[in-house]
Order: structure tokens, then C-alpha cells, then sequence
């Protein structure tokens, strides 16, 4: 009798394991897609954060202490977050979402109340939000919905004053002494010819870029390809000789003008606006004209270049030397700061002529550059676009 019972309890037993399985394989694939699901959030969120964090840094490059700076900077997060995957999935990324402050903190204001005139020449920082963007579920559905919406945000802003400068141009402005002030809108000659060169055979041009006249008209038509700090740490050879042909091609390719030059307008464009005789406030005040949501252009300001342009190659970097460094023929000077310059005009023909350029005192995002703790103190002026959170 007791066989027969256990008998019956196990024919009681029959397809429980069956079951159990099968529960236990919809358990693991839901697992499963839900992980798949997570780690798809995962790369939507960081693609997201990508674009975010591009945005950001495109819109501080523009900031340059004036108006157009922001209504510039706003185009180009514009543009930046729409060259992203997930603008494909008809989410429009309005200007709305950028916005700006003076500090850090904030508080961050739209983009017309940060390009006013009393505004603009203090603002510091920009915040970039990307829209909700939904992101489909695919296997975890009934645990999380067909779609979850993400988004991503990234503050940008003008970096600590730097002092390690990269990409300035080979040749250098005089000044007396450390103490020597620069004038804004004053204009400085940073290649004398034989008639004002600080001593017998040396006329402001440095062979940092290399010894060659090739050399200085590459090194100023794209910049030098490496980075110096100010101090008595840093010193660099001078050229010796006029070199007016490879200085003037040099400094007109900015302008678009590469006659007799072997400088590539795909690798060394020219500047957005290669209007002559106008000064850096005239040029600032019309950064990114004739571009969807920036101002309008002026032609009495304004001419674009038949290449594709760049916004700020008028813009350079110029390294300031004590008068008393200059010698005769070769000589090693040292770098006592750097200054920012706006390139108003083109080199003119043959042998002789001074070139000149204009002293800028608006801060500005100038590009490529560090800041070093042990180097000396950095130019309040100059700083670069970095990315803060």
C-alpha cells in the first residue's frame, strides 16, 4: 500500500519541472533584454552627452567680448548639435536651448538678454541642453514602456588665463620692458622693414618655424606647429634678412589671396571676412554674418572669400620681445608674453614695407593653449574653449 501511495504522489509531480523551466527561461530572456536594453540607453545617453559636450565647446569659441560673439556662439551649438545621429529622428534643437552667463554658477540667461551691449563684453560661459530624445525599447517593453526619453547637458567656458601658447605666428612686436602696456586699437608693426628694424639685419622674424624663408611664410600662413611660455626659460633663434615675399604670402593667404604661395586654402583657409582696412571692433561686431540666426551682413565691413573660410584667421598670435633682446644678424630673443592681433591688411608688393597689425584688449577664446602651474602668470586676455561639466 505504501508503494502504490508513492506511486500516485509521483504521477502527482509529473510537469512541474517543465514548468518551472519555462518560467525560469522567460525570467533569464527578460533579464537579458532588459540588459540590452539598459546598455542601449547607455550608448543613446552617451552619443547624447557627445553632442552635448561638442555644442558647449563650439559656442565658447565664439566669445569674444561682444554681442556677435553670442549670437554667433548660439549658431554654431546650432549647427554642432544638428551634425549629430539623433537629430535624424525629427527633434529640432532650438536656440532657446543655449544659454549663457558671467559666472559659472549662473545664473544663465537666453541668448538676447546675454547679447545686449552692457551684456556681452562680460560673459564667460555657455550651458547646451540637448531636447528629450526618445529612445525605443525593444525587448524590456512591458517593464519600461515602448520608449524612454534622454537628454544631456554641457557648460562650456573660457578657460583659466593661459600661458602656454600654441600656433602663434613667427614673427614678434617690440616692446621696451616688462612693464610696457599695449594700446587696444592701436596698431603695432610686427616686421620692420630695412628702414625701422630693431638692429642690423634682424627684422622681427623669428626661425622658431624653422630656418627657411619656406619655413616663416608656412609657420605664419597656418601657424607654428608647436608651443612656447613666456619667460626666461623659453628662447627662440631670429632670421636674419627681410624675407618680404614669404611674410607677404604668408599673411595674405588669410585673406585669400594665395598668389605665388604654396600654402593649400583646404589646409590653410582663409578668414570668413577678408574685407580690407576695417578695425577688429568693425570685424567683431560682424563674426558669422550671413549665416542662418546670426546678424546680417555689411558689405562696408564685410567680404567673403571665394574659399571656404574660417571665423578669427585674422586673429593671431603674436609673441612680445624686449627691443634690448634683438642683436645683429642671427640672435636668440626670449618670450616675455604674447598678445592677440587683428591682421588689418594685406602684405603689399616688394621688398620693403612695414606690416602691421592691431592690438586687441577684448578677452577672447583664442584657441589652442595650456595652462602650466610652475610656468610664469598667464595673460588675463587670452584664453582657449574648454569644457567644464
Amino acid at each position: 500500500m505504501k508503494k502504490l501511495s508513492v506511486t500516485r504522489d509521483r504521477k502527482g509531480e509529473r510537469g512541474s519541472i517543465l514548468a518551472l523551466s519555462a518560467l525560469g527561461m522567460l525570467s533569464v530572456l527578460l533579464a537579458v533584454g532588459l540588459g540590452v536594453d539598459i546598455s542601449h540607453f547607455y550608448l543613446a545617453k552617451t552619443e547624447l552627452q557627445n553632442a552635448a559636450d561638442a555644442s558647449a565647446l563650439a559656442a565658447a569659441s565664439a566669445i569674444n567680448s561682444n554681442p556677435s560673439g553670442v549670437v554667433e556662439g548660439t549658431t554654431r551649438a546650432v549647427t554642432a548639435m544638428n551634425s549629430y545621429e539623433f537629430n535624424n529622428t525629427n527633434i529640432t534643437f532650438p536656440r532657446s536651448n543655449v544659454l549663457w552667463a558671467v559666472n559659472l554658477g549662473g545664473p544663465y540667461m537666453s541668448e538676447a538678454d546675454a547679447s545686449t551691449a552692457a551684456v556681452a563684453p562680460n560673459i564667460r560661459f555657455v550651458k547646451v541642453t540637448t531636447p528629450d530624445s526618445p529612445v525605443g525599447v525593444s525587448f524590456a517593453a512591458m517593464v519600461l514602456g515602448s520608449s524612454k526619453n534622454l537628454s544631456a547637458s554641457a557648460t562650456a567656458g573660457l578657460s583659466v588665463p593661459l600661458n602656454t601658447f600654441c600656433n602663434f605666428i613667427p614673427l614678434s612686436v617690440l616692446i621696451d620692458n616688462d612693464t610696457t602696456k599695449l594700446i587696444p586699437g592701436t596698431v603695432y608693426t610686427i616686421r620692420a622693414n630695412t628702414g625701422g628694424s630693431p638692429s642690423p639685419g634682424n627684422y622681427q622674424i623669428l626661425a622658431v618655424a624653422g630656418r627657411g624663408g619656406v619655413d616663416v611664410g608656412f609657420g605664419i600662413g597656418a601657424g607654428v606647429d608647436a608651443c612656447a611660455k613666456v619667460g626666461e626659460e623659453y628662447s627662440v633663434d631670429t632670421k636674419p634678412g627681410v624675407t618680404a615675399g614669404k611674410v607677404r604670402t604668408g599673411i595674405n593667404s588669410r585673406f585669400d589671396d594665395y598668389g605665388g604661395s604654396q600654402l593649400d586654402p583646404n589646409q590653410e583657409p582663409p578668414d570668413t571676412n577678408v574685407k580690407e582696412n576695417i578695425t577688429w571692433d568693425d570685424y567683431s561686431k560682424y563674426l558669422g554674418c550671413g549665416r542662418s540666426g546670426a546678424i546680417s551682413c555689411n558689405s562696408q565691413y564685410v567680404k567673403a572669400p571665394d574659399h571656404k573660410g574660417v571665423d578669427m584667421r585674422r586673429v593671431v598670435l603674436i609673441p612680445l620681445v624686449k627691443v634690448s633682446e634683438y642683436d645683429q644678424g642671427r640672435d636668440v630673443v626670449k618670450f616675455f608674453r604674447f598678445g592677440a592681433f587683428f591682421l588689418r591688411t594685406k602684405a603689399g608688393s616688394g621688398n620693403g614695407g612695414d606690416i602691421q597689425a592691431e592690438y586687441i584688449e577684448d578677452r577672447i577664446a583664442v584657441g589652442e593653449g595650456g595652462y602650466d602651474p610652475t610656468a610664469a602668470a598667464g595673460d588675463p586676455l587670452l584664453a582657449a574653449p574648454v569644457l567644464y561639466k
